[in-house]
């Protein structure tokens, strides 16, 4: 790296993200400090500019020094003097900002080192990061509109289909359906007014892939969805984009107003007698409306519940009106599509499933954030070189790919191949992008009831088998949780998840028994746990928990008692205290308050430690040579 000498006309830029998550971290106030503080220091060569979400969430708020490429970590507005006097203004870089490695510990200063990066392949996410998003001339500088220009000047609707069909990409909303397939079904059905809309919808907890690419990049979602309109002959567009998005709806509403104002959007749109008018619907945050006919039936203003196919939307979909919808993710990789050709992507993945995909990498695991790799890339790859591996020394148990209705693969699967086909063997799925990691303090039992809740309150009830079936099966699982279960509890919960797999309506209730299905045939084990021993192995269920209090490591310090929050605990001062168990709410608190140095409590399932009826002496409950000692 070489420096700029101050007053040169050398430009360095730092980049400041403004994703959502650095937001929260107050990123607009460290941009106007460093705006301020660059202003104040006279440096005529530097500029602060802020970007989309980075993607690396667990280390924001996030800013890069460019050309220097130097990565700062989780910046506060209390560092921004010393960035601007020691790097933007004498050029040595602040190395106490600097990432650190989780495995090695070593200081990392530039971004393109960072394994967490470098081991990706960006084409969803090539320009975020790198563009101000709010700035329609940042987007064209990087290229773009010029597939839009390329596909309207020089190719027709079929030869558009045809060049995405080549590429073989395929839906990113979750099903995985070739886009082409669905372009070309619209294009060739009957109809003087057709739809375009982007499913924007995204409601899986913990994802965050949608609203980055909107806020970070919205004008690729625009010009792919321009593109997609073009080929299959809509003239109307919307975008439904959920109300709890608010900085992504803000961004896409100015990407709209700068793309009219540039012609790329409107009537005539750059001279070519085509015409395109989008719209921001704002969806009221029910997951069940990521399901694509429940989507429109939203837009038309009814309740958002899905119906039965055929007719399928290519035919009759928004006011019965032939429509296509896509992903987010599907329409911003159409542009690079058309400006490299379908040869190009195609090269990237495996056979079946064709390019990249993004995956919000979350739960225990090093490196948390927003992540795009080649499909076909291994689990044990994401998780132990982009994710850093799992904190803490702890064993990795299970991921779960595909949002609450995935599947959860055990470590037996890390060498599993990330593609459509693979998954769906392994008894998970790719679905919109959800990748949630577990470590060996999980249990498999509560993350299926967890993830279980979620569906089954998110169930719009239109069908008997999702309606009544989750419900069914979530009350099997939160009387296994809390040690009521019986054996044949895991037969039922088994035919009862294929039933409601097989009975469902839509693919909220044909998934959402993965989760439960899969942690029955990979953690078996923990079910038996449960039911047969009254025990959980994680330590995890608090009504298969216990505190105990150990007379041998008890100081008396009455730190626990006095953090108790229902006063369970017993015991004076140099007394070994005791935990009343009736009335123990198993919060851990006395756990968690307990000095290390004396380690005095112990966490147990399914077993009672042998303990005083009543409060003694310190030394009465200590071994011999320790009360001894404290004799002498």
């Amino acid at each position: 790296m070489t420096a700029a000498k101050p007053g040169s006309n050398h430009q360095r830029t730092i980049f400041i993200c403004q994703g959502t998550g650095c937001v929260s971290g107050k990123s607009f106030d460290i941009t106007a400090a460093l705006s301020r503080a660059a202003k104040e220091q006279g440096l005529a060569g530097v500029n602060v500019d802020f970007t989309g979400c980075h993607g690396f969430c667990e280390q924001g708020p996030v800013a890069i020094v460019e050309p220097d490429g130097i990565f700062y970590s989780q910046v506060t507005v209390a560092d921004v003097p010393e960035i601007v006097q020691s790097h933007l203004r004498d050029g040595k870089p602040v190395e106490r900002l600097f990432y650190k490695d989780p495995v090695t510990g070593e200081a990392i200063p530039h971004h393109r080192d960072i394994k967490f990066y470098s081991k990706q392949q960006r084409i969803i996410l090539r320009n975020i990061g790198r563009i101000n998003p709010e700035r329609v001339d940042d987007y064209i500088a990087m290229g773009g509109y010029e597939s839009l220009k390329k596909v309207l000047k020089e190719m027709t609707p079929g030869q558009v289909i045809a060049e995405i069909k080549r590429s073989g990409l395929r839906g990113r909303g979750g099903a995985g359906f070739p886009t082409g397939t669905k372009w070309e079904f619209c294009h060739n059905a009957a109809g003087d007014q057709k739809y375009m809309v982007c499913n924007a919808d995204e409601g899986d907890p913990g994802a965050f892939m949608d609203r980055s690419t909107m806020e970070g990049d919205p004008h690729t979602v625009l010009e792919g969805m321009t593109i997609a309109a073009y080929a299959i002959g809509a003239t109307e567009g919307y975008i439904y984009i959920r109300a709890e998005y608010p900085l992504a709806v803000k961004r896409v509403r100015l990407a709209l107003q700068q793309s009219e104002e540039k012609g790329f959007l409107g009537d005539n749109i750059l001279g070519s007698g085509f015409s395109l008018r989008i719209h921001v619907k704002e969806g009221a945050g029910a997951f069940v409306c990521g399901e694509e006919t429940a989507l429109l039936a939203s837009i038309e203003g009814k309740r958002g519940m899905p119906r039965s196919r055929p007719p399928f939307p290519a035919n009759s979909g928004l006011w019965g009106k032939p429509t296509t919808i896509n992903n987010v993710k599907s329409l911003a990789t159409v542009p690079v599509i058309i400006a490299r050709g379908a040869d190009w992507y195609a090269a990237t993945g495996t056979e079946k499933s064709k390019g990249t995909c993004v995956f919000a990498l979350t739960g225990k695991i090093a490196n948390s954030g927003l992540i795009e790799v080649p499909m076909g890339i291994k689990l044990r790859e994401i998780i132990y070189e982009i994710g850093g591996g799992i904190p803490g020394n702890k064993k990795f148990k299970a991921v779960q790919t595909g949002g609450p209705s995935g599947g959860c693969l055990p470590e037996s699967y890390l060498d599993q191949s990330v593609d459509y086909e693979s998954l769906a063997a392994a008894g998970s799925m790719m679905g919109s992008g959800g990748m949630v990691v577990m470590d060996e303090e999980t249990c498999m039992v509560d993350v299926a009831r967890f993830f279980l809740s979620f569906t089954q309150a998110e169930s719009c009830g239109k069908c008997v088998p999702c309606r009544v079936g989750t419900k069914q099966m979530l009350d099997i699982l939160e009387r296994i949780c809390r040690g009521e279960g019986k054996p044949e509890d895991m037969d039922i919960l088994q035919e009862l998840g294929q039933n409601v797999k097989v009975g469902s309506l839509c693919g909220l209730g044909q998934t959402a028994p993965n989760p439960v299905l899969t942690t029955l045939r990979y953690f078996r084990h923990e079910y038996e746990a449960h039911i047969n021993e009254k025990r959980c192995p994680a330590l995890s269920c608090t009504s298969l928990t216990s505190y105990f209090i150990l007379p041998d490591k008890c100081q008396g310090c009455g730190i626990c008692l006095r953090n108790c929050p229902v006063g369970c605990i017993a015991g004076d001062k140099r007394m070994v205290h005791i935990i009343d168990q009736e009335k123990c709410i198993k919060c851990g608190t006395c756990l968690d308050v307990c000095p290390e140095r004396f380690n005095a409590v112990l966490k147990v399932s399914g077993e009672t430690i042998e303990v005083p009826a009543a409060p003694v002496p310190v030394t009465a409950g200590k071994p011999a040579a320790a009360a001894a000692s404290q004799k002498e």
